[in-house]
């Protein structure tokens, strides 16, 4: 069985499920997933220069309606549990947790706990985190030694 840890900000889509589930083709998975809520990951300004890069004048006005702290946390649980349920519905089996602090910290232990054979990072671009390698992907690449795959979620949750 390979094992994955697949590290998102939101809930997967039924295109994002089915992407990562091909991925191995029918070789069994095993899902770790490590999700950290969109409002704990990064600063408002950051989210908003990343919408509006997108064009996505309408989302980089609502920021500040990004969840955030109890509420995000909230949010973060019914996507977690939401993905896991598709995960599994595809036959692949899958666990997961929340991140509250400390992303790359919860990932290189979850990577060491269960014996990674990759890390997938699944997100909406971040265009200026990207430009200057400080997203979630480059900086694991440093971290866990193992294979770090970036995808872009296909759509939005």
């Amino acid at each position: 069985m390979f094992t994955s840890v697949l590290m998102i900000e939101k809930a997967l889509t039924s295109a994002d499920v089915e992407f990562v589930t091909t991925l191995h083709g029918d070789e069994p998975v095993a899902f770790h997933v490590l999700l950290q809520p969109r409002g704990e990951q990064a600063d408002r300004l950051l989210r908003a220069i990343d919408d509006v890069a997108l064009g996505e004048l309408d989302e980089a006005v609502r920021e500040g309606e990004t969840p955030e702290g109890d509420e995000a946390r909230s949010t973060g649980e019914r996507a977690l549990a939401v993905s896991l349920q598709a995960l599994r519905a595809t036959g692949d089996t899958a666990e997961g947790r929340l991140v509250e602090d400390h992303p790359l910290d919860a990932l290189r232990t979850m990577v060491e706990e269960v014996g990674a054979d990759e890390v997938i990072v699944l997100t909406d671009p971040h265009y200026v985190e990207e430009f200057f390698h400080r997203d979630w992907a480059s900086r694991a690449r440093h971290k866990v030694g193992v294979p770090v795959l970036k995808l872009f979620s296909h759509s939005k949750a």
